[in-house]
């Protein structure tokens, strides 16, 4: 159900399909704790998606243990701003994209939505290449039937998250399980020096050669700019809107708790799992003197030295990473899409156009580079570039969400007590600052690097500078405006005199309904919304108007000439309820739709001109809301008069209005 702020405002809920379904027991604080548990989870395979991999694959093969420390220093700075997005969705009741829209003029939210939505189609690109990656090491399927594959996991997400948030968290938790039993066997092959292990938490770089240097801190950066993902930081502030705590003060300090308690377990989870592959890569590479650049290069290698089953467990562990970050990234994507623009998908739609867009370059690129010579090897090649390509779209807009998630958290007009302290915003800007500096860095370095590669080939790398530097300026300007515009309209208003502010509590004006609509299913569910709409009838004395739709296919097709079984027997029970509501002294008459119901709902309620429609909170089963989607959603926000949504459960006592 919407709610409303102080000023008047609707906040619509985040991921409304499972908004405050998990309820929280007061019995005991494991049982609390078990009941919050979750959501980080599903964040925390963003920290361990094949995008990562890569990076932890070569910084152990090239420098040994030397940069473990970069990936504590990830986790630490993910932590942060994580536990800084979570703060935010509990206390406001906000997502970030919603927070956004709500304090940025229009044309700016649609340019972070739009920035927001490339970077998730570049991380879907990630995870469609880890998979068909994966699928070509496991079964030695071809790229082609990969993609194919990959395409069709759309409907297992929708079947998932249709049962629930718990049921996904639950296999997200199984997949994490999967990629950390993986490389915990495969650390339990090798020989490690532990001493050197320890060391590598001490922050340095490969000081024996000016080269190895320059090498070192370009994997560092690297592995530090990849490592937080912007589409996390807007999922993060949804998902804990799923637990159903109470919106006060005390709720909010405990559901804040707990969600730091899940963000800790969670997230050092990730922090295991890439120094696991770090720690693998330098024992099984490293020690060997062989450089790994490639999961493809990694897999192979891993067979050659640790026999058959290293490299089976590490591709189970691929196709595990890319199935649960597909997850994640698919209901980041409903978040921002809702938050930002309030455009409302079916979720089966959402899904498969993201990953169509995620799709049709990776299959470009496989059509191009199998047409080439040497064919499996210049695949492979070209697919590497892609996931790079990827991780530097990534990195042009990560600024956008940690610059407004620590200016928000840190404003205790909008947060209150729960604001970040002095101590706290320091961390979080400098932690934002460096996280910008280093993907800038990143930025640079690998336009360089493709400059270089452009120039060996024998072409001008003119074009792709002059493109990437008016990219970079235009963003860079609308950066700084966007991390100027709070403060700059929170000092307008503060200079506003007080006759000009805004009043701080809404007026109230009085209401009466003449007309009011009830939707009906005709299936003997219909006790409570009637109830509930024959009640609001009387105390106003208004008309009641009983709106059914027919939806089989004849109505879809001939309308109000459809003659079936089904749009007869549905007349004569609509007729009837209509008689039993005019004896019990209402107003009442009954309307038939036909098609749609929720574009027949939306027409009859204009048509007939209601003032309220009361509906039921019930929608269809699996396999017909793939066809037919849920009607609850698109009439609540296609209608402009108020929509009262009754739980579709039965009554105490059977009243009088039973049909």
């Amino acid at each position: 159900m919407a709610m409303r702020t102080k000023s008047g405002s609707v906040i619509l809920p985040s991921l409304e399909e499972i908004h405050s379904s998990v309820p929280i027991p007061n019995q005991s604080r494991w049982r609390r704790f078990l009941a919050f548990s979750g959501p980080a989870f599903l964040i925390s395979v963003g920290y361990m998606d094949p995008g990562n991999w890569a990076t932890d694959l070569e910084a152990g093969s090239k420098y040994g243990y030397i940069l473990l420390w970069v990936l504590l220093l990830s986790n630490f700075m993910a932590l942060l701003l994580q536990s800084l997005s979570a703060r935010l969705g509990i206390v406001t009741g906000r997502d970030l994209a919603q927070t956004c829209r709500a304090s940025y003029p229009r044309p700016a939210v649609v340019a972070l939505w739009l920035l927001c939505e490339i970077a998730i189609i570049a991380c879907d690109l990630a995870e469609v290449i880890g998979t068909i990656i994966a699928l070509k090491l496991l079964f030695g399927l071809p790229y082609a039937y990969g993609l194919a594959i990959a395409a069709a996991d759309t409907f297992l997400l929708l079947a998932l998250q249709r049962r629930g948030v718990r049921l996904l968290e639950l296999v997200t938790l199984g997949l994490i399980a999967i990629i950390a039993g993986s490389f915990f066997i495969e650390i339990c092959l090798g020989h490690h020096d532990w001493w050197a292990m320890i060391q590598g938490f001490v922050p340095g770089l490969d000081i024996s050669s000016r080269t190895r240097f320059a090498g070192s801190l370009y994997v560092a950066i690297g592995m530090l700019g990849a490592t937080v993902m912007p589409h996390n930081l807007y999922l993060h502030s949804a998902l804990v809107q799923t637990r159903d705590f109470p919106h006060t003060e005390a709720g909010k300090r405990q559901a804040c708790k707990y969600n730091l308690a899940d963000s800790l377990i969670a997230l050092n989870g990730a922090f295991f799992v890439n120094a696991a592959i770090l720690v693998m890569s330098v024992a099984t590479f490293h020690a060997r003197k062989l450089q790994v650049e490639s999961l493809q290069e990694a897999h192979q290698l891993l067979g050659t030295v640790w026999m058959g089953f290293a490299s089976f467990l590490f591709a189970v562990a691929l196709l595990a990473s890319g199935q649960s970050s597909t997850m994640t990234g698919t209901l980041a994507g409903q978040v921002v899409m809702e938050g930002f623009v309030r455009l409302r998908l079916r979720p089966w739609v959402r899904r498969l156009v993201t990953r169509s867009l995620a799709i049709v370059p990776a299959m470009l690129v496989i059509a191009f580079a199998e047409s080439q010579a040497g064919q499996e090897n210049a695949v492979d090649s070209w697919l590497l570039e892609l996931i790079v390509l990827s991780q530097v779209v990534l990195s042009f807009q990560l600024p956008f969400a940690i610059v407004p998630l620590v200016q928000w958290t840190g404003d205790s007009s909008r947060m209150g007590e729960f604001a970040s302290r002095g101590w706290l915003k320091f961390m979080a800007w400098s932690c934002a600052v460096l996280v910008v500096g280093l993907n800038a860095t990143l930025i640079i370095l690998q336009m360089g690097k493709w400059g270089e590669g452009i120039t060996e080939s024998g072409g001008s790398p003119l074009w792709m500078y002059a493109i990437v530097s008016t990219l970079t300026v235009a963003l860079v300007g609308f950066l700084g405006w966007v991390t100027i515009y709070p403060f700059w309209t929170r000092r307008a208003e503060r200079e506003m005199p007080l006759s000009e502010r805004p009043a701080s509590t809404p007026e109230l004006p009085a209401i009466a309904y003449r007309r009011i609509g009830v939707a009906v299913e005709l299936e003997g569910t219909d006790d409570a919304v009637l109830a509930q709409a024959a009640a609001l009838a009387r105390a106003h004395g208004a008309d009641l108007i009983a709106v059914h739709v027919v939806e089989g296919a004849p109505a879809l097709l001939l309308g109000p000439g459809a003659a079936d079984q089904e749009t007869r027997e549905d007349r004569r029970l609509l007729t009837d309820l209509a008689e039993h509501l005019r004896a019990d002294g209402l107003n009442a008459l009954g309307v038939l739709g036909f098609g749609d119901p929720a574009e027949e709902l939306v027409r009859i309620v204009n048509e007939q001109r209601l003032d309220l429609l009361v509906v039921g909170s019930h929608g269809h089963r699996f396999l017909a809301d793939l066809a037919l989607g849920r009607t609850v959603s698109p009439v609540l926000h296609r209608l402009t008069i108020p929509v009262l949504v009754v739980p579709n459960r039965p009554l105490p006592e059977r009243g009088a209005l039973a049909p």
